[in-house]
């Protein structure tokens, strides 16, 4: 890989940066893109700028205003429950943003193109996951193809968690280099709330992410003295 370019789909949050730092260790040039969609907890915009500058890695802003129109998240919409299920899909959680991952690796695969990147880095993972489909992948090899086969191009989409679990994914962090970035900079939390730190980082400590990430910790602890 020392001799590709890489473009990390790099949201600011727990996993994008495990996966930057992954992609800095093995790429010879790296690109972060930053999706604003109007989400609620927008605040992940700001710190993944702040990540990217500490790391020195150049970041692109892409406003993405679809799911906005759409409001049909509760990633979105602030009047709809973020613990609860989706309000028209109830086999999915309610911050389940309908083909959002869709839009998004099919901007980031344009972006490659333009800037002539040879392979997309996302956080996606099947593991420790909320339910999304589109974080699976036989979705994102049929994207891979069609995008491809689209703009004759032979873009590779690399996934480095897609089988760790939370507490595999902080021990790939300190592996990389990056935990501290992780534990003092990103940002997961549904609810937006920057205001509370705590061992694992910065949240609310309620919504499902925070939970999420709480127990990937308490478990990434425990595995350092077996």
């Amino acid at each position: 890989m020392k001799n590709k370019s890489a473009l990390v789909v790099f949201s600011g949050g727990q996993d994008s940066t495990t996966c930057l730092g992954w992609a800095k260790n093995r790429y010879s040039h790296v690109e972060t893109i930053t999706f604003d969609y109007h989400q609620k907890h927008s605040i992940e915009i700001k710190q993944a700028q702040e990540i990217a500058k500490i790391l020195k890695i150049p970041n692109f802003i892409m406003e993405i205003n679809i799911f906005a129109q759409l409001d049909d998240s509760a990633l979105i919409d602030t009047t709809q429950d973020i613990n609860a299920k989706h309000h028209n899909r109830p086999n999915l959680p309610a911050s389940f943003v309908p083909n959002r991952n869709a839009i998004f690796f099919t901007a980031a695969h344009a972006y490659a193109q333009k800037m002539g990147l040879d392979e997309i880095i996302t956080g996606i993972n099947q593991t420790d996951y909320s339910g999304y489909p589109d974080c699976r992948i036989p979705f994102v090899e049929s994207l891979e193809k069609a995008l491809n086969l689209g703009s004759e191009s032979d873009i590779k989409f690399r996934y480095p968690l897609i089988h760790l679990t939370k507490a595999q994914t902080f021990k790939m962090a300190k592996e990389e280099g990056v935990l501290d970035i992780v534990l003092k900079e990103t940002h997961t939390c549904y609810n937006g709330d920057r205001t509370k730190e705590h061992e694992w980082g910065y949240g609310c400590d309620a919504c499902p992410a925070c939970q999420l990430r709480k127990r990937g910790w308490q478990e990434y602890q425990k595995s350092l003295y077996k």
